[in-house]
């Protein structure tokens, strides 16, 4: 089953742009062939990092959005670590928030319909019920000028 997680690393300040362009590929090479999909990369740049790891003080950061298998994100994981220019990396399944976020929309959107029902009311709000327009307001929010 494939799902969507953020690969984030950081590699060493001692490697070059080819380097990190060469890790990438090796990143994207390891998903093609474990029939995942690389969404989108997006390189950070050289900063600083919170905290010295080792001897280093900053690093390049990038951050690959992808689509595959836990299968796919050990096998990067592994191979991350026994590279010696990521000094570290971090890898977080984000599909997960989205689904939170989905089944609580549904959850209100059904105990409103419940309630709306529980009223005599339709289960669905007309649109001239809709709430949140601002149109007949006046530019200062409803006030009155009070001088």
């Amino acid at each position: 089953m494939n799902r969507k997680y953020e690969l984030v690393y950081v590699v060493s300040p001692d490697g070059t742009d080819d380097q990190v362009t060469d890790l990438h590929n090796q990143v994207d090479a390891i998903i093609q062939r474990m029939g995942g999909q690389l969404e989108k990369t997006d390189n950070w740049g050289r900063r600083k990092l919170a905290y010295e790891i080792g001897r280093h003080k900053e690093g390049t950061y990038v951050l690959e959005t992808i689509n595959g298998s836990g299968e796919l994100m050990k096998e990067i994981d592994r191979r991350l670590k026994n590279m010696d220019l990521v000094i570290r990396h971090l890898v977080v399944r984000i599909d997960e928030e989205q689904e939170v976020v989905e089944r609580a929309r549904a959850r209100r959107t059904e105990t409103s319909r419940r309630r709306r029902v529980a009223r005599g009311l339709p289960p669905e709000p007309d649109p001239s019920e809709r709430r949140g327009g601002d149109d007949d307001l006046d530019s200062d929010g409803g006030m009155e000028d009070m001088r």
